[in-house]
């Protein structure tokens, strides 16, 4: 009884040894599996698979140990109780050690994942920022390239406006220059016309004053050439045309009144006075021919 309670604590032992070294063999697989589902770079996927390699040759290991331990406690079944928990402690300890190793190694291999995935994460966001960057780049200098064109035809347009806006005022400065020019021509002309018009009118007015002037020079150079005559013609009446001539208290040329004379009996003074005496009283020799005509005497 003593035998089989001892066999039995030893294959609790043995089988708990097997199962420390079998969960993190299945958790280096688990992982193993994962790397391999995520598809990481090649060198990754390698180290994974010599991994993977080397936890198998420790399970084979730690399976044969299990033999071994196995068979020792079966071959030792007639030892005592000392020398199997002796073993067991010994496998244990062995199965410890195995699981440390496993789990240092799953550790490194783990943060061998970390550091390829970090760095293919690192390749892959260096990659995008690049690619980013180039984009970015192309877009700017296509929105460059636009904005370029679009102020190159902004500029191209101001300048035919301001070419079509200095031809309008050039024009409309001509025009005004023109008009200006045509004002000014048709003012002289009409001041020329003007200026024409009261020449002809003035030179008319001076005809006219001349022909006026010549007429009443012509009227007086006949009035005179009558009053003359009329006047020759009474003196030839009352004296025969001498100034010594007497007939009573009347003497001279024109037969006047000695008192008319003041007592001056010369040729100037019997002229002058009787051209008073007639201007007084009838107003010229003409009249005094006609009413001496009419009374026989003046």
């Amino acid at each position: 009884m003593m035998f089989k309670h001892n066999f039995k604590k030893v294959l609790s032992a043995t089988a708990f040894a097997v199962a420390l070294v079998v969960a993190p063999a299945a958790n280096v697989l688990a992982a193993t599996n994962d790397a391999s589902s995520t598809q990481q770079s090649a060198t990754a996927t390698s180290q994974d698979q010599q991994a993977s390699q080397d936890q198998a040759a420790s399970q084979s290991s730690a399976a044969n140990q299990s033999s071994a331990t196995a068979a020792s406690a079966s071959s030792s079944t007639s030892t005592s109780s000392a020398t199997s928990t002796s073993t067991v402690k010994k496998t244990t300890k062995k199965a410890k050690k195995t699981t440390k190793k496993s789990k240092k190694k799953t550790s490194k291999k783990k943060a061998v994942k970390k550091v390829a995935k970090k760095t293919t994460k690192k390749k892959a966001t260096k990659k995008a920022k690049k690619t980013s960057k180039k984009a970015t780049k192309k877009t700017t200098k296509a929105a460059t390239v636009a904005v370029t064109a679009s102020a190159d035809q902004s500029h191209a347009t101001d300048q035919q406006d301001d070419a079509a806006k200095k031809a309008a005022e050039v024009a409309a400065k001509k025009a005004a220059a023109a008009k200006k020019a045509a004002a000014k021509k048709a003012a002289a002309k009409k001041k020329a016309a003007a200026k024409k018009k009261a020449a002809a009118k003035k030179k008319a007015a001076k005809k006219k004053a001349a022909a006026k002037k010549k007429a009443a020079k012509k009227k007086a150079a006949a009035k005179k050439s009558s009053e003359k005559a009329a006047k020759y013609w009474i003196a030839m009446r009352e004296s025969g045309g001498y100034y010594t001539a007497r007939n009573g208290s009347c003497y001279g040329r024109y037969q006047l009144l000695i008192s008319y004379l003041g007592g001056y009996l010369s040729k100037k003074n019997q002229e002058r006075t009787a051209d008073r005496y007639v201007y007084g009283r009838y107003g010229s020799w003409v009249n005094a021919k006609r009413f001496w005509l009419a009374h026989n005497w003046y």
